[in-house]
């Protein structure tokens, strides 16, 4: 199983992103590249090394880590709303791609800004501390998702806040 979760934040261009919010003709061309490089080329240089491997060996799981799409969309977002976006669109055509094969995609999304990630600063607005999700509530689908439940479970979109493993949405 391979887990796509790498990503650097908002903080990276913008560390001030909550509270004074930077329109994307203000971000750094290098803040933008590590960020896409880190998020989406990361997911797509990790998948296109194992994948061959989950293939030859048989079968495999990728699990790409996404965000909602408000976070994608949201102003003084950029990179971070684009790299995302990208990631749930390589899902998919990896997805089209390995339709039919042994190996499966599927994206999942914490369903909030999860806690203890450096993403978020200490300093932010109560509201939105209020709002910061476990990290540990990917567990639960993810270990699902390697599960032989899941076995033909394939480009499916699953928010972890949302994932009951008695019932399944997916």
């Amino acid at each position: 199983m391979l887990v796509n979760n790498a990503g650097i934040g908002m903080r990276t261009v913008n560390p001030r992103f909550l509270s004074e919010p930077q329109p994307f003709w203000r971000v750094e061309p290098g803040g933008f590249r590590d960020v896409v490089d880190t998020k989406l080329v990361g997911c797509f240089l990790m998948a296109r090394a194992v994948v061959p491997l989950m293939l030859e060996a048989g079968g495999g799981r990728v699990v790409n880590i996404s965000m909602n799409e408000q976070t994608m969309t949201r102003r003084g977002f950029v990179p971070y709303g684009p790299a995302g976006a990208g990631v749930e669109a390589l899902s998919r055509v990896m997805a089209a791609d390995l339709a039919g094969s042994s190996v499966n995609v599927n994206m999942l999304l914490p369903g909030g800004t999860g806690t203890r990630t450096g993403m978020v600063p200490e300093d932010a607005p109560d509201d939105v501390q209020a709002r910061l999700q476990d990290p540990a509530v990917m567990g639960p689908p993810i270990v699902w998702l390697a599960s032989d439940q899941a076995a033909s479970v394939h480009d499916q979109r699953i928010v972890a806040t949302e994932f009951n493993a008695a019932a399944p949405s997916p």
